[in-house]
């Protein structure tokens, strides 16, 4: 069992009679204080720009043909300015009403009365003390958490530089394709994720995904997915083979705690086919023409969970007048001043309703309509891509 640390307090006692000083010391002492005595107001500065003291004990009358108290009123001033938290009893014979209130008014936490009694005058002390400690505990505490609350600034700036440098600036121009993407980002920085990779003129890859957590660990794992996805990525590999290898990639690279929802298609402009796996991310949603509403959902589960998973692939047939849309859950989480979520099925309604808009159009659309209804206040972040085919 360690043992615990007892650290004596340390009190100045100032006094101009040296048989009460003497007589303090003995006390204190005795009862496991560290004292210094002086006898004049310049040596109680001095000796508090030398060392730290946890209390003052002191006079207010140190010339003695006057009981005005003027001098220790002076003191008090003097001793604020050098430390407003050190507590300082005054002990006095002479203390008027309007002498003690001024003395509180400059700083002073208790008084004793001359002559004193023992007892009480170390009780008094005491609470100050600890008081005085109590106050110390607070004040590393708090500077302990501005200290955190800087690193964490910095750690989330640096986590939003890296989250905006890994989006798409451009998207490829296709012939009778026009693809739009926004991005909310939270107050807080979260792993959303969207990409358009270029393979050919008239073959495209679609990426979206959502890193569980927030701030630079998520960050880092989509700097890594994006990595991975950009050097496995090509025509040739079929997208449920794609998820199956960054899969075996991120379970490597994560903790427990950490896994991706992603969600990837091969778009071939020419045959107008979209080939794609769904590993656990919000079905994206496809709008034909005449309103009908298609989820993706085939494919398996979340990233990064267990290696060596089988994932599921399906191909569907676009058509001139469809919208295909896919999106974060910060979307469909977002939530109004009641705590009701927008929710799939506003979404849903949302676009067959404006299915006739550009993908330009339909995204702004959609954008603008959530923020109106959490009234701009995401708790996560929110991305929708659109593409709508001419």
């Amino acid at each position: 069992m360690q043992a615990t640390t007892v650290i004596n307090p340390r009190t100045l006692i100032a006094d101009d009679q040296p048989d009460v000083l003497m007589a303090l010391s003995l006390l204190l002492k005795n009862a496991g204080h560290e004292t210094e005595a002086v006898t004049s107001p310049a040596a109680v500065i001095e000796a508090l720009t030398k060392r730290d003291f946890d209390v003052v004990l002191m006079d207010l009358n140190y010339a003695r043909d006057t009981t005005s108290g003027q001098e220790g009123l002076d003191l008090l001033t003097s001793i604020q300015e050098i430390d407003r938290s050190l507590p300082v009893v005054v002990m006095t014979a002479w203390a008027s009403v309007e002498l003690a209130v001024e003395a509180m008014r400059r700083g002073v936490r208790d008084f004793v009365q001359k002559p004193w009694e023992n007892r009480p005058l170390l009780e008094t002390l005491e609470t100050q003390i600890q008081n005085r400690r109590a106050e110390r505990r607070r004040s590393e505490l708090r500077t302990k958490r501005r200290i955190l609350n800087k690193n964490l600034h910095r750690e989330l700036a640096d986590a939003a530089e890296i989250q905006r440098g890994l989006l798409p600036k451009t998207f490829p121009q296709l012939n009778g394709i026009q693809i739009s993407a926004g991005w909310k980002p939270a107050s807080s920085v979260g792993g959303d994720y969207f990409d358009v990779l270029e393979f050919s003129e008239h073959q495209i890859g679609i990426a979206i995904a959502d890193v569980a957590g927030k701030g630079l660990p998520a960050a880092m794992l989509m700097s890594n997915l994006q990595a991975t996805l950009k050097s496995c990525s090509s025509p040739d590999v079929p997208p449920d083979k794609l998820c199956d290898r960054i899969n075996t990639i991120v379970c490597g690279n994560t903790n427990d705690r950490q896994f991706i929802t992603f969600f990837y298609g091969l778009l071939d402009v020419q045959e107008r086919t979209f080939t794609y796996s769904n590993a656990g991310h919000n079905p994206p949603l496809l709008i034909h023409r005449d309103g009908d509403l298609q989820q993706l959902t085939e494919g398996g589960r979340v990233l990064g969970v267990r290696a060596n998973q089988d994932y599921g692939h399906d191909t569907i047939s676009l058509s001139s007048g469809d919208r295909l849309v896919f999106f974060t859950d910060g979307y469909t989480e977002a939530r109004n001043a009641t705590g009701e979520e927008f929710g799939e099925q506003r979404l849903c309604e949302l676009l067959i309703d404006q299915r006739h808009l550009s993908a330009v159009e339909l995204q702004a659309k959609a954008m603008e309509t959530v923020t109106e209804f959490c009234s701009g206040n995401f708790l996560d972040d929110v991305t929708m891509m659109v593409l709508a085919l001419e």
